[in-house]
């Protein structure tokens, strides 16, 4: 088992996976299970996980996120989406405008570490049409799609890309 520190290292950005590799349901719940652990405003869990595996659908999101081949190719799509009413109904307009983003954000962050941990990859992907997303997903309007988590065995390991250093992030008051 790696500890926190080799799984942060050990992160990559996978967008080749290996054909036919299902993703035992095993470790999928364990990444669901890692997902709902995350912190979340008021433990609300203003978020909904729609987990895809079907082949059609993946593909309608290869799509909707311009063409990314990877998400198709991975043996399962993670879509998180924001709850925005859930987070309003305790903390007014800055729960629906930000709460709910944080919340899904940082389950599909805690969800791609524990991809890793698993010993799979995945690819975190942001840019897409959320329109498209919701037609291929048959989204209730309540929620909005956030994040989109590829994930499955990698058929490479990327090379590590540079990182800015310490000094030009952060700053000590």
């Amino acid at each position: 088992m790696w500890d926190f520190f080799q799984t942060i290292r050990h992160r990559h950005s996978v967008r080749r996976y290996l054909p036919q590799q299902e993703v035992g349901r095993d470790k999928l719940h364990a990444v669901l299970e890692t997902a709902c652990a995350a912190p979340s405003a008021g433990d609300l869990q203003s978020y909904r996980i729609i987990v895809v595996q079907d082949a059609a659908t993946r593909q309608a999101l290869r799509s909707a996120a311009g063409n990314q081949d990877f998400i198709a190719a991975a043996p399962v799509c993670m879509v998180f989406c924001g709850d925005p009413q859930r987070a309003a109904e305790k903390y007014g307009s800055r729960g629906r405008d930000l709460f709910a983003v944080q919340d899904a954000t940082i389950a599909c962050a805690y969800a791609q570490l524990a991809v890793v941990a698993a010993g799979m990859g995945s690819t975190w992907v942001g840019q897409f049409d959320e329109a498209r997303v919701r037609e291929a997903l048959q989204l209730d309007g309540r929620y909005l799609p956030v994040a989109m988590l590829s994930i499955g065995y990698p058929a490479e390991i990327p090379e590590l890309t540079p990182r800015r250093h310490l000094d030009d992030v952060v700053q000590y008051l």
